[in-house]
């Protein structure tokens, strides 16, 4: 019998315990009189990526509780829509992108279909189109949607895919040649006669971060621009609750999972250049967790992975249709509640299909091999006045530098290798490693490029680093100093800074000089520019390798047990001496 055919069975209800939130009086002056409001709720999550078994290490944590896991997801989203038949039909659930992409062994084995599938079952209705939705390209990203087997794969469970019974909405990802959207840009849902849109998008800077044969034939417009545009599409149609499902997002700097301490990021300037008419944004991407008021908007994240489900009440006005109220709730997923049966037959279903691939072990660790990155220098401060930090080098960014390396040096002769933290998705254990957690940490089966590169390109390459805010993981055979006093080059003028200390960048103890080559390798994502390095894209003699998940796992298996490696590769004039 097909998995993804069963519905999701009743589970039993529990009291939820209630924190703090955050309210937003909309449009208060509607309120005060006339018949009493329309009240909904939207359920929203984002960045979900694939984790359908419950996450590990740090990433299964969330305000010091053990959280996530599909199971118990679909039974909190079912327990949060309420016991009445009024209290689950005055519910949507939504999502802000990253549902698939960048995910565990399990979903992506199958090129994410299981995760489609969960979110069928789980009742999610409409959801924005992440960047990781574009991974592996659009014509994927519309299988997703309507179904159908892999053009090269095929139906790797053995049983057909259906596709998506919730609506991907893309307002902003726009098929160049036509200017039309790739996908529907809004839905509308309709709650005791009121009309409620639904506007989806994913981030502007799309084409900066995915791979180019992911975004090819695509243009991506201004996120506000695109949102009022939209809006005033929709209030055209009578919809006066407008609600944003906007695939990008900001941070806090300190504050709990329904605060918005210190805010900041690039969902505070599309905030408030949104039109009026605009209630609530549900955003991602960042994968940070906050609840906030912005420009009389409500503003929400929860966070990734499932371990959090943002609870968010409206009261509609019925003369006017429009929002005069809303407060959200960040709600953590918990594992002391009951799994929900159609998500565990459906996890089980794949997990037979799967075979026992996943549990192979490639390898040992001594010890925790975290991706946090160590604080280089401090940028400034924030407007709490919380110093702000540039970040290096990690344990595990480092040893997949070392990888990398180590599956081109004697074919390629490469001398030096460079992985984007990015691209870093997970911790590893202490213990044995099985090829299920080394692709959770290196999912994107990206290859790995070898090219030349002169000794001002590379000086170039450390300079961009600071321009974009991303600092390289570099291999053991890289050495340089960092000046904290140093200035910042503008994206215009890539190798202009003077953050890297001319003279200091050594490969193998030689110092590099400007006008020498050097065989260099990264992954294809880096090679075509990805992450703002567009110096990547002058290297020459480029040849394609391996996929970087098997130089990885090559890697863990001949030299394990791997230590965690000293953080030593870059230097601050802060650490060294003067001269």
């Amino acid at each position: 019998m097909s998995v993804p055919g069963m519905r999701r069975a009743a589970v039993g209800l529990a009291a939820l315990a209630a924190t703090a939130f955050t309210a937003v009086a909309v449009h208060p002056d509607q309120a005060e009189a006339g018949p009493k409001p329309v009240d909904v709720k939207l359920l929203a999550i984002n960045d979900f990526h694939g984790n359908l078994e419950p996450p590990s290490g740090s990433s299964g944590t969330i305000d010091g509780k053990t959280a996530g896991g599909a199971e118990y997801l679909a039974t909190q989203l079912d327990m949060l829509r309420g016991t009445t038949k009024k209290e689950r039909a005055h519910t949507v659930t939504v999502a802000a992108g990253d549902l698939i992409g960048a995910s565990p062994l399990l979903s992506a084995a199958f090129h994410d279909e299981p995760t489609i599938e969960e979110m069928n079952l789980a009742g999610l209705e409409f959801t924005s189109v992440g960047n990781h939705e574009f991974d592996e390209g659009a014509a994927e990203l519309l299988r997703m949607q309507n179904g159908g087997c892999h053009p090269v794969d095929g139906c790797g469970d053995g049983t057909p895919f259906k596709g998506a019974n919730f609506q991907y909405l893309s307002a902003n990802a726009f098929k160049t040649a036509t200017g039309k959207p790739l996908l529907p840009p809004y839905g509308i849902k309709k709650i005791d006669g009121i009309k409620i849109g639904f506007i989806g998008m994913t981030l502007e800077g799309t084409p900066q971060i995915v791979s180019q044969q992911g975004v090819a034939g695509l243009s991506f417009a201004d996120e506000a621009d695109t949102a009022n545009k939209y809006a005033r599409e929709l209030r055209a149609q009578g919809v006066e609750s407008i609600v944003v499902l906007l695939h990008e997002g900001g941070a806090q700097n300190g504050g709990g999972i329904n605060d918005c301490t210190g805010f900041s990021g690039p969902i505070v300037d599309i905030a408030n250049r949104m039109d009026p008419a605009i209630d609530v944004i549900v955003s991602g991407h960042t994968h940070q967790a906050y609840n906030c008021n912005i420009n009389g908007k409500l503003v929400t994240s929860a966070s990734s992975f499932g371990r959090l489900v943002t609870d968010i009440d409206l009261k509609i006005d019925r003369r006017t249709r429009d929002i005069v109220s809303a407060s959200a709730n960040n709600v953590v997923v918990t594992r002391d509640v009951p799994k929900d049966p159609a998500t565990t037959k459906l996890i089980e279903h794949y997990k037979t299909a799967l075979g026992p691939v996943a549990d192979t072990v490639v390898g040992e660790t001594t010890g925790v091999l975290t991706k946090t990155q160590e604080k280089l220098f401090q940028t400034g401060v924030d407007d709490k006045g919380e110093p702000v930090y540039q970040t290096g080098e990690s344990p595990l960014g480092n040893v997949i530098a070392d990888a990398q390396l180590a599956a081109t040096d004697n074919e390629q002769n490469a001398v030096a290798a460079f992985m984007n933290p990015g691209g870093v998705r997970a911790d590893l254990d202490a213990g044995p490693v099985t090829y299920a957690e080394a692709f959770t940490v290196q999912p994107f089966a990206n290859n790995l490029v070898t090219l030349d590169l002169t000794g001002a390109q590379l000086y170039c390459l450390l300079e961009q680093q600071f321009t974009t805010a991303k600092v390289l993981y570099a291999s053991s055979t890289v050495h340089y100093v960092v000046d904290v006093n140093g200035t910042t080059a503008p994206v215009a003028t890539p190798c202009s800074g003077t953050r890297v200390v001319r003279g200091s960048l050594t490969i193998n103890g030689t110092p590099v000089t400007d006008t020498a080559t050097y065989r260099v390798t990264v992954n294809n994502f880096l090679s075509g520019g990805g992450d703002g390095f567009s110096v990547l894209t002058g290297g020459t003699n480029a040849v394609t390798g391996m996929i970087d998940l098997d130089a990885f796992s090559a890697y863990l298996t001949e030299k394990s047990p791997i230590s965690a490696p000293a953080l030593d590769r870059i230097q601050t004039t802060a650490e060294v001496p003067a001269a």
